[in-house]
């Protein structure tokens, strides 16, 4: 708290708590449940915090979790009442199913029924608001006293920041913010995190004796790009053990282009040790699917051995499936990536002594990166085939970005053109991904979420838009123009909902029905959307709809060029391939 401020209110005294975690954006779509806080904010704090106004409460949800992911730091965010929360929980899900850290705080009651006004407060609260999210946040709380509330504040920011991290929700009631401070001692409680969680030591040496013992080693990696210092640990641990890596990219994890990045190839076949390294749901990365039937198979061989470094079952929640299917492992070893790969490291090197980076397991490091290397050619020779495809495919849109950002300081949003960016580009610095992409209805405020994050750093932010998923918040695009958020959105635009409509194909033809009918509630089609007019609409610079293949690179430099030299978005409309 700011030695020359008193509280007043309630909300002043709320807005000091959450000042205190050291928050810079609070995202919010205007709610009166909190209009004592939001009048807090503005004036009592003076913009200390700055206010992210939202066309929505997923998009306020999906902006934070954006943020927190491409910056490291958590934001804050204000939902109205029980309405709010209800519009926002679908956010909320997503930022706990992706470990983003998302403060949010919700406007609620008032409580007392005395101090309700006739059917609105009635109609906008329940008994405990906290129920709609309770599944999927890791804490939630409604204090009931303003002498509770910075407690609750700093409790629930621990809870968040503790790894692994996730939502919190709390409920500050109307009437508390609208009441005057009773005691002038009450301040904010000091903002602590606590230690992270060290590996055990004998479960550590074993690993590392399986690693170094194992002929054909290979690692798995989820979510331990969060630190941006394993993005170098686990190339040094790839190398000195000569293991093929295979980046889920839930964050980027490792250099796309290294020898060693076995993404794509069949090696984890052949593994007879693979390292899970905070990797939540382990299946679709060690398993084949059989997309009509269902039916999944491992791709292990049986005498492999598995080692698990992660938060195991401390993430599993007792209401979300989210986890995947349980797994076992010969060390399961329970630990925070960022304190135990550095350790994992220098015990591997302890063993391998004197070896070199190229001696230990020569032959299966040959062997990863011969296949390393076919495999980039044969998604070079494809997109090769289809560059002039008509329509223009997502490889051909992805090769032409890459020809205009590379020459730049890039980052990429979430969505990769249907894998083609990953296939395509190099991914070389811990940053210039945050991690993939999630459902429909989630990317563009992801999006403006990272754009905030690397705003003023002049870096290009580049978002591989779906149109199905910009349908959702067209409104979104308004966020970006009215805060200048360095942003540039390339569409993605199949006119369809091209997902669910390759499944209604797949089902077509198993039952041997009509596959020309799965189009029926697929398309966005008849009338085509056009995104480029409705980004200007919103004081966007956009281009489009381009339907020539070799008009997309003029068009990405040119608003590439916009991006930079003002700092405000532009959009780039590129109808593609429905595959």
């Amino acid at each position: 708290m700011h030695a020359e401020r008193k509280p007043a209110y309630g909300s002043d005294l709320m807005a000091d708590a959450i000042a205190e975690l050291g928050v810079e954006y609070i995202s919010l779509n205007p709610g009166a449940t909190f209009r004592g806080l939001h009048d807090s904010l503005v004036n009592y704090l003076d913009q200390g915090v700055q206010l992210i106004e939202c066309p929505h409460e997923k998009i306020a949800v999906g902006l934070a979790h954006g943020y927190a992911k491409a910056s490291g730091k958590p934001m804050a965010v204000l939902l109205h009442d029980l309405v709010g929360l209800l519009h926002g929980a679908m956010g909320v899900y997503y930022a706990f199913s992706d470990r983003a850290p998302v403060f949010v705080f919700g406007g609620s009651g008032p409580a007392a029924h005395e101090r309700r006004r006739a059917y609105i407060d009635w109609v906008h609260s329940a008994n405990t608001q906290g129920g709609a999210v309770r599944g999927y946040t890791k804490w939630d709380y409604e204090p009931t006293s303003l002498a509770s509330v910075p407690g609750v504040i700093a409790r629930a920011a621990r809870i968040a920041l503790t790894e692994p991290q996730g939502p919190v929700y709390v409920a500050l009631d109307a009437a508390l913010q609208e009441d005057p401070v009773p005691d002038a001692s009450l301040r904010p409680v000091p903002h602590q995190l606590p230690t992270r969680i060290a590996p055990d030591p004998a479960a550590l040496a074993d690993a590392a004796d399986r690693l170094v013992a194992a002929q054909r080693p290979m690692i798995v990696v989820g979510f331990a790009g969060r630190d941006p210092a394993a993005f170098g640990q686990l190339t040094e641990l790839a190398e000195l053990l000569g293991a093929g890596v295979v980046d889920t990219f839930a964050r980027l994890n490792f250099p796309s282009a290294h020898p060693l990045a076995a993404h794509g190839t069949d090696c984890l076949d052949e593994a007879d040790c693979v390292l899970l390294v905070d990797l939540k749901d382990s299946e679709k990365a060690l398993s084949t699917v059989e997309p009509t039937t269902r039916e999944t198979r491992s791709r292990l061989a049986g005498d492999c051995t598995v080692i698990d470094l992660g938060f195991g079952d401390l993430e599993i929640s007792a209401w979300s499936d989210d986890r995947g299917a349980p797994r076992q492992a010969d060390v399961l070893l329970t630990a925070d990536t960022v304190l135990a790969l550095p350790q994992l490291v220098a015990a591997c090197r302890r063993r391998l002594g004197e070896s070199g980076p190229d001696a230990h397991n020569a032959a299966w490091r040959e062997q990863v990166s011969t296949a390393r290397a076919a495999v980039r050619r044969r998604w070079a020779a494809k997109a090769d085939e289809l560059r002039d495809a008509v329509p223009i495919s997502p490889a051909r849109l992805a090769a032409d970005v890459w020809s205009v950002i590379r020459e730049h300081d890039w980052v990429l949003t979430a969505n990769t053109a249907e894998e083609w960016a990953l296939r395509l580009w190099d991914f070389d610095r811990p940053y210039c991904y945050p991690g993939r992409q999630l459902g429909t209805a989630t990317q563009i405020g992801m999006s403006l979420g990272v754009a905030l994050a690397h705003k003023g750093t002049g870096r290009l932010v580049v978002d591989l838009q779906p149109d199905g998923d910009l349908m959702f918040d067209a409104g979104a695009l308004w966020v970006a123009s009215y805060y200048e958020l360095p942003l540039l959105v390339v569409m993605v635009n199949n006119r369809a909902y091209y997902n669910d409509w390759h499944h209604q194909e797949l089902i077509a033809r198993d039952r041997g029905t009509d596959v020309e009918k799965a189009y029926l509630g697929m398309e966005i089609d008849n009338p085509a959307p056009d995104f480029a007019a409705l980004a200007a609409s919103f004081s966007w610079y956009a281009e489009g709809p381009i339907i020539d293949p070799d008009a997309i690179e003029p068009a990405v430099r040119r608003a590439a060029q916009h991006v930079l030299s003002t700092g405000g978005p532009a959009l780039v409309d590129v109808v593609t391939a429905r595959r």
